[in-house]
């Protein structure tokens, strides 16, 4: 422990800023896909928007539950008890300031994308980056721990939505809601302690060689997390094996990176959130991203 503290004390931290490569500055986050039907609502009256025209079609009125279907090449919607054809494969639902949409029992900020795939629907939730973690922090890591752990988590988060942009565009989103890649409930799962956490990073990325990196991180790693080529034959100077202050946990995960348990247990100890995050990955700083990214 002695050699760890030493290590914390030494750490300087960098602040960079980085430029988005896009102009856009939302995640793309697959909520449904592959389904025949879906259902929607809005907490407030909402437009039907047409993306071939960028313009309202029909409002959505609030907390009115809404069928979508797929219809060949198209989409139908179901009102008053019949279907209507859109005669389009793509629909945006856009709510008001402050209004949200649902899907799958939960309340999600930003728009939604219903779109036909080769017959099958799909439902992205197009969200700016920061209310997407603002749903990430408490779906992975319970709202009750250590604040320093739920910041070390927010910038974990964060760094890999970054990183991972676009790893799933083949399917028209970036990321799943899923711990296939980083487990998101939307505004539903938002707690008081974790929007704190998220807001107090804001912007705050983890880097390696001026890049952002894909912040891997698993509930626990047992005892010691792994190299990197330990789980894909592939070395990265930023995943190397520590003592992951788990012990007694279970291993339950990848074991790459950040133990979750085991920031909780270090955070408790007295360490904050950085130097918690340079004990599980190696060589790093931290940047802030463009402004433009974060807004």
């Amino acid at each position: 422990m002695k050699n760890l503290k030493r290590t914390f004390i030494s750490v300087f931290v960098i602040f960079l800023f980085f430029l988005s490569h896009s102009a856009a500055n939302a995640m793309k986050i697959g909520l449904v896909d592959g389904v025949q039907e879906t259902v929607v609502g809005v907490s407030k009256d909402s437009q039907l928007i047409s993306p071939l025209h960028n313009k309202s079609f029909y409002t959505l009125r609030a907390m009115k539950p809404y069928a979508f279907k797929a219809s060949g090449p198209t989409i139908s919607i179901e009102l008053n008890n019949q279907w209507f054809n859109l005669n389009i494969s793509r629909v945006v639902i856009k709510p008001p300031e402050k209004g949200f949409v649902s899907t799958k029992r939960k309340w999600y900020r930003g728009e939604f994308i219903i779109e036909n795939r080769n017959g099958e629907l799909t439902i992205v939730n197009n969200v700016p980056l920061e209310e997407y973690i603002l749903g990430v922090v408490p779906s992975e890591m319970p709202s009750k721990w250590n604040y320093e752990a739920l910041k070390a988590q927010a910038i974990a988060a964060r760094s890999y939505a970054i990183a991972n942009r676009g790893k799933r565009a083949s399917r028209g989103y970036d990321l799943k809601d899923t711990p296939e890649d980083q487990a998101y409930g939307g505004a539903s799962a938002e707690t008081s302690s974790t929007n704190s956490a998220v807001m107090e990073t804001k912007g705050i990325v983890i880097t390696y060689n001026r890049k952002v990196i894909p912040a891997y991180y698993s509930s626990s790693a047992g005892g010691h997390t792994q190299n990197a080529g330990a789980v894909w034959n592939k070395d990265l100077p930023y995943l190397k094996s520590v003592p992951s202050f788990d012990d007694g946990i279970k291993k339950n995960g990848h074991g790459l990176g950040m133990s979750q348990h085991g920031a909780n247990n270090l955070a408790q100890q007295g360490y904050n959130a950085y130097q918690i995050l340079t004990y599980y990955y190696n060589n790093v700083k931290f940047g802030r991203l463009d402004p433009s990214w974060v807004l």
